[in-house]
């Protein structure tokens, strides 16, 4: 499971051309999905996002958690963070998992990650056309793998 996650002053991403969804001051996070992630991971990258001190303290400091803050949270599936590119110029996403895997873990995550930060958590819609759009907030982006856990 990967995930990209950008602090944010404001995120919003637009469904379909019709529905807007929007956060304020948080974390906008893109997850992508292998085929072999399981809860194990969803728990293990929950935990390490709801607690990564990346918010600026009153010292200006990134001292605090995006909990301390009580910060918005916004995920997006996003397959394309498993592209290989390794042979030619056409990405291969075979390393994604199936809409059939990875709707059901997707939907859990954003499950344990609400859980997790006692917040609610603005999703996107699972397999639909959208546009996100952002202010990252330092700029801070950090990604995380859980396939590289120690």
């Amino acid at each position: 499971m990967r995930a990209l996650l950008q602090r944010v002053k404001q995120a919003s991403v637009i469904i379909n051309n019709n529905e807007q969804r929007s956060i304020n001051n948080g974390l906008l996070i893109l997850l992508g999905i292998e085929e072999d992630d399981t809860t194990d991971d969803i728990i293990w990258l929950s935990a390490k996002i709801s607690k990564l001190r990346i918010f600026d303290d009153e010292d200006g400091v990134m001292n605090n958690s995006i909990i301390d803050i009580n910060g918005d949270a916004m995920i997006i599936s996003q397959f394309t963070l498993h592209a290989k590119i390794k042979k030619g110029n056409r990405p291969s996403y075979i390393k994604s998992a199936p809409p059939k895997i990875s709707e059901p873990l997707y939907n859990e995550f954003m499950k344990q990650f609400a859980n997790d930060i006692s917040n609610d958590v603005i999703g996107g819609e699972f397999g639909a056309y959208m546009e996100v759009n952002l202010t990252n907030d330092g700029p801070v982006t950090i990604w995380i793998d859980t396939k590289n856990k120690e």
